[in-house]
């Protein structure tokens, strides 16, 4: 009886394995020769698809990129600039949320990966249709961008640890609760970013009213 063979080696096998791998244990735990020995292949098996392990790191970013719904920037999507960056922002955490270990490399910005770059392409072209001046769409990106990632990179109510005797009352007056964090992480962190992001929006929406209806209206006078 002749034997089952192995999957063929891929990219999108690689990139699937070497996810599963940066998932579990983090970003120092990918090597070509571990995930060569994770696949069931040689080392230099690998060098027919990536070059170096930078590029399958790569990978894996903008294969999580590319888990980030896009569609309410259709032009065809009738929600406006502000809803649409709120449910985009909830996306794209969520994405973080499944791979967090990924956040550094996204954090960085979409260099040539082809997925993070239609993310920026969507962002920037549905705020430019929306009235937003060029340089203002990027810096939006830009700062929804800093402020997305930058949630994912750690957690604000892990970093208190359960031990009320950490916070005595005579250093840490205001910090009598703080022990009580680390078991409300999800509620607190989920809190935090829900009031970052409407802070946010609430900025640019005023921005948008006093700076970019407010010339449209005065060139229309």
């Amino acid at each position: 009886m002749a034997r089952p063979r192995k999957p063929l080696l891929s990219r999108d096998l690689i990139v699937e394995k070497a996810a599963a791998l940066v998932d579990a244990e983090g970003l120092a735990a990918l090597s070509t020769r571990r995930l060569a020995a994770e696949l069931g292949v040689s080392g230099p098996s690998l060098y027919n698809h990536f070059r170096t392990k930078d590029e399958i790191l790569d990978a894996v970013a903008d294969a999580v990129s590319g888990q980030i719904d896009l569609s309410m920037f259709d032009e065809t999507d009738a929600r406006d600039w502000r809803t649409a960056l709120h449910d985009w922002a909830l996306s794209y955490r969520s994405a973080l949320a499944d791979h967090p270990h990924v956040a550094p490399l996204l954090a960085q910005g979409p260099g040539r990966r082809p997925a993070g770059l239609r993310v920026a392409d969507a962002v920037f072209g549905a705020m430019v249709r929306s009235g937003w001046p060029p340089a203002q769409a990027t810096s939006i990106g830009a700062l929804m961008r800093y402020f997305i990632t930058g949630s994912a990179l750690g957690s604000f109510a892990r970093g208190f640890v359960d031990d009320a005797s950490a916070y005595d009352p005579a250093d840490y007056p205001h910090l009598g609760q703080a022990h009580l964090l680390a078991e409300r992480q999800e509620a607190v962190d989920e809190r935090a970013f829900e009031t970052g992001l409407r802070a946010l929006l609430d900025g640019l929406a005023l921005q948008y009213e006093t700076g970019v209806r407010g010339q449209w209206a005065a060139r229309n006078s």
